[in-house]
């Protein structure tokens, strides 16, 4: 095998976001579910014999040292491969939204490129890796929706049953470091129990990022609010921010499109709305070998 064709590396929204704690090194600890959806970047493989690292991009500009360039990179450093890879990538998952594109994309890589290369290595193994590369590169890795705590390093699969959110991202993004910067923050959260989110997985908690995120970017709560016009059965139909924003999304019944939801704002012409269902595992489930 010297391709690897069509790779689907999916977003996440995040149930709910508690920030539970700071440590003395400064980052904080947290709670949250992170939950597969279908929305994806689509990335393709083929084997260099020269070693070289390319990057091609096929729709959105990237930039030239991005994530997955340096999975691809820590891989071969961290196996001593004399193989190098070509990847195209086509970006779709909007960046600065909270839905873990990068990350998504970094973790495909180098699943993709174990199996080209014939590494064997483990899901553990490339997880020690993916953490250098981000927190929340384990999880897509992984490939199971899960309930993560710690710094993002504690990561325990759950399942969740199907459902069907619509997924709204404002033009303007957030940078993450200017919300977990900000004193208005919310850094108290009661640390909570799986069984007690499992009784209401799609309505428990909060994201506590929320209220400092829609001060820096009004959008948000405009997203929101639009999310909160719909009429539809069963009625709650509530609108939350997944990760750090500036997507935001609500559940919907299953079978609901686009053309149920409020009429969309003339001014939005640039926003991305869509709807999307959660996914069971992650479509490189199994790619690497488990080690439990």
């Amino acid at each position: 095998m010297t391709s690897l064709h069509q790779v689907l590396a999916p977003a996440k929204l995040n149930l709910f976001l508690h920030i539970t704690g700071r440590r003395p090194d400064g980052y904080h600890l947290l709670q949250s579910v992170f939950m597969l959806i279908d929305w994806y970047d689509t990335l393709h493989f083929d084997v260099r014999q020269d070693g070289q690292i390319s990057r091609e991009d096929l729709t959105v500009k990237l930039p030239e040292d991005d994530l997955i360039t340096r999975a691809a990179r820590l891989l071969q450093q961290a196996s001593g491969t004399h193989f190098g890879a070509h990847i195209a990538i086509e970006k779709s998952i909007p960046a600065q939204a909270g839905m873990g594109g990068g990350s998504s994309d970094a973790a495909t890589c180098l699943l993709a490129l174990n199996k080209l290369w014939k590494l064997n290595f483990s899901v553990n193994q490339l997880a020690a890796l993916g953490l250098k590369l981000g927190a929340d590169v384990p999880f897509f890795l992984r490939g199971n929706n899960a309930w993560v705590e710690g710094v993002g390093e504690i990561i325990t699969p759950i399942s969740l049953p199907p459902a069907q959110f619509v997924v709204v991202k404002p033009p303007e993004g957030l940078e993450t470091a200017k919300i977990f910067g900000s004193e208005a923050l919310n850094r108290d959260s009661k640390p909570a129990t799986i069984s007690v989110f499992a009784a209401n997985p799609f309505g428990f908690g909060r994201n506590d990022l929320q209220p400092v995120a829609q001060r820096l970017c009004p959008q948000i709560s405009d997203a929101i609010a639009w999310l909160e016009q719909a009429s539809l059965e069963p009625a709650v139909v509530k609108g939350r921010m997944t990760g750090s924003g500036s997507a935001v999304f609500a559940q919907v019944p299953r079978g609901t499109n686009l053309s149920q939801m409020p009429q969309v704002p003339a001014t939005w012409s640039n926003w991305q709305i869509r709807m999307c269902g959660n996914l069971e595992v992650h479509p490189q489930k199994g790619w690497a070998s488990s080690d439990d």
